[in-house]
């Protein structure tokens, strides 16, 4: 890792932390999410991965909702989705951008936002259900509203903020191509 790697992580990590402790009030609400998600969008996997595995390594060991080690780990470890997803579809995400398909991107993103916010509710329900001896499906369904609530709001804020998140860096940095983007990083 460059120092232009460590420092993206670092900012990243930093407005991520900071954004989920402004929102605490909002169970299930999160930009951290998001923050994630553009990291690996932008930046690549690598980046996208560290910045969610660091953000809960820092917000999760001061949690206004308790610390329980498992569960941390497990948060720690599924925040990752959010970095990776993003960075995988990051790269193929450049002709769409560039074609002007930006409503068909942001309703791609959406769902991508989507698939990768229930596949962490998964995993975290599995573990809380473990940690308290609950039967996994009575997790599940018991946090089914919490889960809908993350799910939807993380929905409504990647079709809302991804394009213009990756418009806004792309004229930032003076780039051509989206490419460049992750090139900065390297």
């Amino acid at each position: 890792m460059n120092i232009r790697k460590v420092s993206l992580v670092t900012m990243m990590v930093a407005l991520s932390v900071a954004t989920n402790y402004a929102m605490a009030g909002l169970a299930n609400v999160t930009i951290m999410d998001f923050i994630v998600f553009v990291g690996g969008l932008l930046f690549g996997p690598l980046v996208g991965a560290l910045t969610g595995m660091f953000s809960w390594l820092i917000y999760g060991a001061i949690n206004p909702y308790g610390f329980v080690p498992q569960i941390w780990i497990a948060t720690m470890c599924s925040e990752t989705v959010y970095g990776l997803m993003g960075g995988f579809v990051g790269r193929k995400l450049v002709s769409a951008l560039h074609e002007g398909q930006l409503f068909q991107l942001s309703l791609f993103l959406g769902v991508i936002g989507f698939i990768s916010t229930l596949i962490y509710d998964l995993a975290t329900n599995a573990v809380f259900a473990l940690v308290y001896g609950i039967p996994i499906l009575a997790a599940v369904v018991s946090g089914t509203p919490f889960a809908l609530l993350h799910e939807l709001s993380n929905v409504a804020i990647f079709v809302l903020g991804c394009v213009p998140v990756m418009i806004s860096v792309k004229n930032f940095l003076g780039v051509e191509r989206i490419e460049q983007i992750s090139a900065f990083a390297k």
